[in-house]
């Protein structure tokens, strides 16, 4: 029996992504039926497509993830309008509490900006998440597709 390289290829790139990734290594497999090396590798080749097509993930070709969405900022990080925003409360709360809205103006902007920022972190912060969770999500479904397969051919997975 000769074993096509692409059938060779596909588990070692399967692992080298995981790898490169960060991703929990794959389950061990055991050839229950006393399967040869070679079947094996054909096996888990062949399971590897049929898991990237079921689950609609490849992680030897995971989909790339999409760059957050960047809000409109300022030079300065914050989103327009913001120190401005700022400064009107600061203007307000300077003259009622000091009888200095100048005073308040200029310190409402800078927090004003400040919280813009924070709001901005905050946000690609979670973006990012999402992104992560849905790679891990994928991931998840590619590797029970993967073990249903090797498990249907007479592997036991673990």
């Amino acid at each position: 029996m000769r074993i096509t390289s692409h059938a060779l290829k596909a588990p070692l790139l399967v692992m080298a992504a995981m790898l490169a990734t960060g991703v929990p290594a794959q389950p061990f497999v055991y050839p229950a039926k006393g399967q040869t090396p070679e079947q094996q590798k054909k096996d888990e080749g062949e399971c590897h497509v049929w898991a990237a097509q079921q689950s609609n993930y490849d992680p030897a070709n995971p989909p790339p993830q999409a760059a957050p969405a960047k809000p409109a900022t300022t030079p300065s990080g914050s989103a327009p309008g913001a120190g401005v925003r700022g400064a009107a409360r600061g203007a307000v709360v300077g003259e009622v509490l000091d009888d200095n809205a100048s005073a308040g103006a200029a310190a409402g902007a800078v927090a004003g900006r400040g919280q813009s920022r924070r709001q901005n972190a905050a946000q690609a912060q979670q973006q990012q998440q999402a992104a992560t969770q849905q790679d891990q999500t994928g991931m998840a479904s590619y590797q029970r597709a993967r073990s249903a397969c090797l498990e249907g051919r007479g592997y036991t997975v673990k």
